[in-house]
């Protein structure tokens, strides 16, 4: 009993913030093309609590915690490759004002914590594990994630522009081939032997793709392609710029999919278990509307433009209302309330 009271008050004060919160996610960058990485596409505040609820508290290295999620049975705090290399361009942003050795340090701890923290390995190349459990897609043990790929490319990329260490830009260059990998071969990318390649933000037996997660994970891709050219590295090069271009092509083809005719849904997650519909939250739907402001900014493709322009007409009263009674029912098939 007390356990279930635990969900509903969480789920009710995340409800509380989701509706009232009027603000946009975070400001979007024109910075899109430059080799130089400064900004990253959207402006990150060190404030967690504008950045991410779950940062709990530091080690002595000011690499963040996070809490657990709710439905996590054990919940303690953990190391999550996501919100550090978040918070890390967070600090990055906050050296760019003011040009400190206090920040410029502190960012290069938090590029180290990538280094130090990697896997490695001779088939799959290098990436970032993840450990705590995400009970809604069955994932128990330590999980991959192309988001995680993501958010360590942003990182070390310009930790090396910034320090010249070239042993950060030849781990990046291991941290693209994941992508290269199907989920089933120990990848983090479902459906590619399909022809849409789908970067998965959590590798689970099947696959999750939840929309947000793709397209975070192109971001970082894209980093790549801007910061390393031919005249560095000819074959990396294309490779990232392959794996955009192909993550680009099946976001389009995959859009419509997600499209609730008067809401998005988070995923589309087909496992036994799962909702068959998971809306995404009111907070979700201008993340994605921002992201594809960004992925417009980028390719010019009038297919991202449409679809943006539809789903900001979504977000009024009787959507949102509409939206949150299907998600009732999501939540409670999931066991969250």
């Amino acid at each position: 009993m007390l356990d279930k009271m635990r969900k509903i008050f969480f789920m009710v004060k995340k409800l509380k913030t989701d509706v009232f919160n009027k603000q946009q996610p975070y400001p979007n960058t024109k910075n899109l093309s430059s080799q130089q990485l400064d900004e990253y596409y959207f402006v990150f505040e060190e404030s967690p609590a504008k950045l991410n609820k779950l940062i709990s508290t530091f080690d002595e290295n000011g690499i963040p915690l996070n809490s657990a999620y709710i439905d996590v049975k054990e919940p303690k705090l953990h190391y999550y490759p996501i919100s550090i290399g978040q918070y890390g361009l967070a600090v990055f942003h906050s050296w760019l004002k003011d040009k400190s050795t206090g920040k410029k340090a502190h960012f290069l701890r938090i590029a180290d914590w990538f280094y130090e923290n990697r896997t490695e390995d001779e088939r799959l190349g290098v990436y970032w594990l993840t450990a705590v459990p995400k009970p809604e897609y069955r994932i128990e043990k330590s999980w991959k994630s192309a988001f995680s790929q993501s958010r360590g490319l942003s990182v070390l990329l310009r930790a090396w522009q910034l320090s010249g260490d070239d042993k950060l830009l030849e781990l990046c260059k291991k941290a693209l081939i994941p992508f290269t990998f199907d989920i089933a071969d120990g990848g983090v990318t479902a459906n590619l032997k399909d022809g849409h390649p789908f970067y998965e933000e959590y590798v689970a037996a099947e696959p999750t793709m939840v929309l947000d997660g793709h397209i975070f994970s192109l971001f970082g891709i894209y980093d790549f392609v801007r910061a390393v050219p031919p005249t560095v590295d000819k074959n990396y090069h294309e490779l990232a710029k392959k794996l955009f271009n192909d993550g680009i092509e099946s976001l389009i083809y995959r859009l419509p999919q997600f499209d609730m005719g008067y809401w998005l849904r988070f995923n589309l997650c087909q496992m036994e278990h799962y909702p068959a519909i998971d809306p995404c939250t009111i907070g979700y739907l201008r993340l994605v509307i921002n992201q594809l402001e960004v992925l417009y900014d980028i390719t010019k493709n009038e297919e991202l433009k449409k679809f943006k322009n539809r789903i900001v007409t979504y977000n009024r009263i009787g959507n949102i209302l509409r939206m949150y009674l299907v998600k009732y029912k999501a939540l409670k098939k999931l066991s969250r309330i």
